[in-house]
């Protein structure tokens, strides 16, 4: 199998298709920020707020087509804050759901490693009655944290990539 990286993070790194969506969309007061740290590694943080029946924080990452089939996991080399996030992919940037996959974090340097075919699909919180993902490409990443409280948040992300 060879290895994909999707995105590397560094001093240098373009953060153009990376978007923010909080639950501001539906009328939530959570906010959360993405850019680069001292050290160039993606930073994703700030405050999940519950007030207007928020709960939710996200990046997300639109990219051209990426083809998985010579792909079984996705490797995530992060430091996260000891808090639980999901990790998106969309097989087509267009789909209104989701695959999704919760990793825990703990306050260290982690290499994470997610079968593809672990993922589920979600849309808005409900898990949806059909196969886990079995595409052939993806074309959408994020991190979304929604841990049902009102808490700070951050994950720092050195490098996304498909093993």
């Amino acid at each position: 199998m060879n290895s994909q990286t999707i995105f590397d993070f560094n001093a240098d790194a373009k953060l153009s298709n990376w978007q923010v969506v909080d639950d501001v969309v539906m009328g939530g007061k959570s906010l959360g920020t993405f850019g680069l740290n001292a050290e160039g590694h993606g930073i994703f943080k700030g405050l999940v707020s519950l007030e207007n029946n928020g709960g939710f924080s996200s990046v997300k990452y639109n990219f051209d087509k990426i083809f998985v089939k010579n792909n079984a996991k996705i490797s995530l080399k992060v430091k996260g804050d000891g808090k639980d996030y999901q990790f998106r992919i969309k097989a087509k940037s267009v789909e209104s759901y989701s695959y999704i996959h919760t990793f825990s974090t703990d306050g260290s340097w982690q290499t994470i490693e997610i079968p593809l075919n672990v993922f589920y699909p979600s849309f808005r919180g409900r898990k949806l009655d059909i196969p886990n993902f079995s595409e052939n490409s993806m074309e959408e990443i994020a991190f979304l944290i929604a841990n049902s409280k009102q808490e700070k948040f951050e994950l720092v992300i050195d490098k996304i990539e498909l093993i």
